[in-house]
């Protein structure tokens, strides 16, 4: 009875750890935010840079997982190539070292003033009480890990559990015990730390140890390999490349560890800080090893994966440079809104067509176009933010002032279309279908925005002048029957896929005015 009640306060400080763990790693990430992903993106254009970026970024987040993660998005958003994603990969296992080294070292100890600072510091009516939940979490984790220590403690005189753990095990069952763990919580982390704790209180024989740490390298990949589930081709790459070089890794030592894995009881160090020191040597050592021979490993993964493009061609990301005239900006502005338009036009497209039928592919080909173009949005409000200080005169002024509201009502576009999208979404998640008559109305309606895309891209394309008001006003009227149909089916109880349709008419509506404001906007010769 006693051993139960050991094990299920060990259990609880486990979860209150790994909780900790997600907080923190949330709590980084929505302190960094879209900034945080634009300096990964731009920052690794090198596989050295890459690693280093990995290494950091793990050791800050505490959470591999979620770097990959992130790595596999921006791959995803095309802001990232698979080859210098591969370095971010690669460091990510470095990073992560560091939750061993602290917990050897004895470093938790200050938990309980890094909680108390994290706490008053979000009480502080002050920019600074952004870092105040992060610090907590921070301080909450090493807490919660000698929260995991004194609650074991007593398993010291379970003399058939030290037996067990203390005597040598098969290295290969460790290493599934420690993959299989580490999936489970998707945290390498949690391995890790709970094998030094065990090791420090002598229940962990260094035999058993090391190759569990060994089999969490592999574990922790699980959660790169389900976001890459609805990932392109290239992002797909990244999550293997991660498979395949942790596994890889276990792969080089595992001969060593089976050959001398037996001496590892005469260690005089003390376990816990040689386990931590293993741990770090084990990931940097592989981090060299594939980091020399990146340009083979690359080549491997695309032999398997394929050379694979991605399911939609992203656009050009804008890039500022002081040296650049305001004319070429200007052009270049002009072209990648021609651009974006058609990509609008695109999603539009594809949003209509989810509506119409009942295909998940283009369903989430959808939202996958839908999240790029909010990406998008956030780095072009950023870089005209960069071209103001280029400015010399009030007509160059003035022009930039166009050619903002310009992209301003592309992206009042690109907010309708969402909205219809979620339309979409909402009928998803209430398994709803529209039947055929509403699906008219659907038809009808697209097929006039669709339409109204086409004139205005060929007129910027020709730059002659366009009667958008013919194709507004027959597709106002389109609108006006459609909304009198809806209002009519209404009545009728048991037309459920009705009251979400009426969304469809009102952003559909929105939509084409914001469409006619556009092309109003356009400098075309009239």
């Amino acid at each position: 009875m006693e051993n139960i009640h050991i094990l299920m306060a060990g259990l609880t400080a486990i979860i209150l750890f790994v909780f900790g763990l997600q907080n923190f790693s949330q709590e980084i990430e929505h302190i960094a935010g879209e900034r945080f992903r634009r300096i990964i993106g731009k920052l690794t254009r090198k596989p050295v840079a890459g690693v280093l970026i990995g290494a950091l970024v793990t050791a800050i987040i505490q959470s591999s997982s979620a770097t990959s993660v992130i790595t596999i998005s921006l791959v995803n958003a095309g802001v990232l190539s698979f080859k210098n994603s591969v370095g971010i990969v690669f460091g990510t296992n470095i990073g992560t070292t560091i939750t061993a080294q602290l917990v050897a070292f004895k470093l938790t100890s200050f938990a309980p003033i890094i909680i108390i600072s994290g706490f008053v510091l979000s009480l502080l009516h002050s920019r600074l009480a952004v870092f105040g939940k992060a610090i907590f979490y921070f301080g909450f984790v090493f807490f919660t890990l000698n929260l995991i220590s004194s609650s074991l403690q007593p398993l010291q005189n379970n003399p058939w559990l030290v037996e067990v753990l203390s005597n040598p095990q098969n290295p290969l069952l460790a290493l599934l015990i420690g993959c299989l763990f580490t999936a489970l919580v998707q945290s390498s982390s949690v391995t890790t730390g709970l094998a030094i704790i065990f090791t420090q209180q002598g229940i962990l024989g260094l035999e058993n140890a090391v190759p569990l740490i060994m089999g969490a390298n592999v574990g922790t990949t699980v959660t790169a390999l389900i976001a890459m589930i609805s990932a392109d081709a290239a992002a797909k790459k990244t999550a293997f490349s991660h498979l395949m070089f942790n596994f890889g890794g276990v792969l080089i030592f595992l001969p060593i560890l089976l050959l001398f894995g037996h001496r590892l009881s005469i260690v005089s160090v003390e376990p816990a800080k040689f386990l931590a020191t293993l741990h770090l040597v084990f990931n940097v050592v592989t981090t060299i090893l594939f980091l020399i021979f990146i340009n083979p490993f690359t080549r491997m993964v695309d032999a398997l994966l394929g050379e694979g493009k991605m399911d939609f061609q992203r656009l050009s990301l804008p890039t500022y440079s002081e040296s650049d005239e305001f004319d070429h900006i200007k052009m270049e502005l002009g072209e990648q809104a021609n651009g974006l338009l058609k990509f609008l036009q695109e999603n539009y497209s594809q949003v209509a067509l989810s509506l119409e039928t009942n295909y998940r592919g283009i369903y989430e080909s959808s939202g996958k176009r839908i999240e790029y173009i909010d990406f998008f949005k956030k780095e072009y409000l950023s870089y005209f933010a960069k071209v103001v200080s280029s400015i010399q005169d009030e007509h160059q002024s003035r022009e930039l002032m166009h050619i903002i509201n310009r992209y301003d009502y592309l992206f009042q576009i690109h907010d309708s279309i969402k909205d219809i999208y979620n339309t979409k979404k909402m009928l998803s998640a209430h398994y709803l279908e529209p039947k055929s008559d509403i699906l008219l109305i659907i038809r009808e309606i697209s097929s006039g925005i669709l339409q109204m895309f086409d004139v205005i891209g060929k007129s910027m394309e020709s730059q002659d002048e366009m009667d958008i008001h013919g194709f507004s006003e027959a597709l106002q009227l389109d609108i006006n029957q459609g909304n009198r149909t809806l209002l009519k089916l209404l009545a009728d109880p048991l037309r459920k896929d009705v009251g979400a349709l009426t969304n469809f008419i009102t952003y559909s509506q929105r939509l084409k005015d914001k469409l006619v404001n556009y092309a109003k906007g356009l400098p075309v010769a009239r």
